[in-house]
């Protein structure tokens, strides 16, 4: 049986590993600073494979760049040794939802996200910090070297503390703020499926140097629109110094590749004419030109009306024949100047129709409104506009789409998304990434029991399921609408800190160790983790049941199935084994004896061939 890392991807060994597998030539070793032997890139063999020119050093090329861009990109791709606990007290529908609310700095939590939702999300929506000089930045740490990042993930301080001021009159304005969006913005690419797209929500303040970083990690060729939204729908109390005020914010567009697509607006047949006067069989349908306007006019030609033989002589948008083949289909409307034809609804080319990239006005004030009624404890300042989350929805995601916010604060994006569903029966699923950031003591949310914003996003949530089932409570199948969440929060690994270490994988000098997992983890904080590891979805169906007294888990039918118990019997690895799970997990000297442990893999050998058969 193979060990499980139990920790997250090292994305910079993996870029290092496909290099190898490209130019394996160009792999060499050399010594650090330290004098140490180190693996190394040959840079003249790698330029005689790539035929191109390598721009280094003070060399003058085009480029974004600002201090500490360097280590942010390490940021990205240093692993950590965290993992993702259950909290079932605080979840909605723990065993049935496919849902998911996770608490934790949402660097932390994209990293740990990478084997499970890799190239999976539909719709990413990102609301950070707009660095007014008043709003807080996450802080991470670029004072610590990697190994220590490595050691301790750099992301906390020793009293907890992960936001920090950002004022103008820092130094590091900008610098701050940008190295906060790269490393997020890096890891959120690898997310995405092909057909995805994120939106990114910003103002004046950091919208050119945003485009500037996605443009860097997305490709400038992945750019799809900077879409406008108005937060007022006019200027009232403008300064008469001023005489202009800001009423929009943007949605920065990026796409994964060229597969992405909006899905548009549904047409509201009416609105736009389609009518069926004369009973038509072919259905609604309405009036259309068919002069031309560009055409010269020695190409005009005359058409004529069969019921009376009135002749019209003009230049036309079609050719004689296509016409005459319009005439006899009955799709000419013969009016009294000038024919017209029938454009019917089924014929349309796009069942939805195309949007601008101009949205309109969608007012903050009546979701503050809103929200005040749903939790009158909260109070919300600047929560994004249900309207405008609802619309994002509709235009980019099919029924079956996953979302994932990043920034979820008051959890507007998961109640856009339950709300849509109960409205067209669809089952999209969402991942709302919120830090638990403490609210004000002197607050009425704090005196109310909701000590972090997280608290409060979740019963947002609990409460506006509740109420959209009650609003849709005659609607069709509503009862199997999914209003619950999985609620999993960042914690250190389960796994003692010496089985990290090179010489446990090497030695095995810890073989009479008792356990390498730490007192307080459960059997569900284990199954989440090697979940985790092994890039199975979070929110998969997981049946908890009992083999030879032994609690076992069974996760999506059986794909995966995980024991954690000591003592193991061979009847209880036999009938595991009869399931034929894809993976199987145990605890690392679980067996209940050396027969046992000698005979496992004979048995899955026997029984179950293909078992994938890990330990931790």
């Amino acid at each position: 049986m193979d060990k499980l890392d139990m920790h997250s991807r090292n994305l910079a060994d993996e870029k290092y590993q496909i290099l190898k597998e490209l130019f394996p030539n160009a792999i060499t070793e050399t010594k650090d600073a330290n004098g140490e032997v180190v693996r190394a890139i040959d840079k003249d063999v790698l330029m005689q494979e790539i035929s191109t020119q390598v721009v280094e050093g003070k060399e003058e090329r085009y480029q974004f760049t600002w201090p500490d861009k360097k280590k942010a990109i390490l940021n990205a791709n240093a692993p950590i040794n965290k993992t993702l606990r259950p909290a079932r007290e605080e979840s909605v529908n723990f065993d049935e939802t496919e849902n998911l609310y996770i608490e934790g700095d949402n660097l932390e939590v994209l990293k740990l996200l990478q084997e499970t939702y890799l190239g999976k999300v539909d719709v990413i929506y990102i609301d950070p910090p707009y660095n007014t000089g008043k709003d807080f930045v996450y802080n991470d740490d670029f004072k610590e070297s990697v190994e220590e990042y490595l050691e301790n993930s750099g992301q906390y301080d020793e009293e907890g503390n992960k936001l920090e001021k950002n004022p103008e009159t820092n130094g590091r304005f900008h610098t701050d703020w940008l190295n906060m969006m790269y490393s997020r913005l890096t890891l959120v690419k690898n997310l995405l499926s092909d057909e995805g797209a994120v939106f990114i929500s910003i103002d004046e303040r950091e919208q050119g140097n945003l485009k500037k970083i996605c443009d860097e990690i997305f490709g400038e060729q992945n750019f799809v629109s900077n879409i406008i939204w108005n937060k007022k729908s006019g200027a009232k109390g403008v300064p008469p110094k001023d005489m202009i005020v800001n009423v929009h914010e943007y949605l920065l567009c990026y796409q994964k590749s060229n597969m992405f697509k909006f899905m548009g607006e549904k047409r509201d047949a009416e609105k736009e004419g389609f009518k069926n006067p004369d009973n038509d069989p072919r259905g609604p349908w309405r009036e259309s030109n068919i002069k031309s306007t560009v055409k010269p006019i020695e190409t005009a030609f005359v058409i004529t009306n069969p019921t009376n033989g009135k002749q019209y002589k003009n230049t036309w948008a079609f050719s004689k024949e296509s016409l005459e083949k319009m005439i006899e289909e009955d799709r000419i409307i013969w009016k009294e100047n000038l024919p017209k034809q029938k454009e019917f609804l089924y014929e349309m080319t796009n069942v939805n129709k195309a949007i601008k990239s101009t949205w309109g006005v969608f007012d903050p004030q009546s979701t503050t409104v809103y929200l005040k009624k749903l939790i009158k404890e909260a109070k919300f300042d600047n929560p994004k506009p249900l309207t405008l989350m609802d619309y994002l929805l509709k235009v980019t995601t099919t029924k079956q789409s996953i979302v994932l916010d990043i920034f979820s604060g008051s959890a507007t994006t998961a109640h856009a998304s339950m709300k849509l569903n109960a409205e067209d029966g669809g089952n999209r699923k969402y991942i709302m990434v919120q830090l638990p950031e403490e609210t004000d003591e002197k607050s009425e949310a704090y005196k109310a029991g909701y000590k972090t914003i997280s608290e409060i996003g979740k019963e947002r949530i609990r409460r506006a399921g509740k109420q959209i089932l009650e609003e849709n409570k005659n609607g069709e199948e509503i009862e199997k609408l999914d209003i619950g969440f999985r609620v999993l929060k960042t914690d250190s690994s389960n796994m003692k800190d010496v089985y990290y270490s090179p010489a446990y994988t090497e030695q095995n000098f810890l073989d009479d160790l008792e356990d390498n997992i730490k007192e307080d983890r459960t059997s569900e904080d284990l199954l989440f983790q090697v979940m985790l590891d092994l890039g199975v979805s979070l929110s998969s169906k997981i049946e908890s049941q009992t083999i030879a007294e032994k609690e076992v888990f069974v996760v999506e039918d059986g794909f995966l199935i995980a024991c954690f118990d000591k003592d193991v019997s061979e009847d209880t690895v036999k009938e595991i084994a009869n399931k034929e799970p894809y993976y199987v997990v145990f605890r690392d000297k679980s067996m209940a004896s050396d027969s046992v442990a000698a005979n496992f893999d004979q048995i899955f050998a026997s029984i179950s061939p293909e078992t994938i058969r890990k330990v931790i």
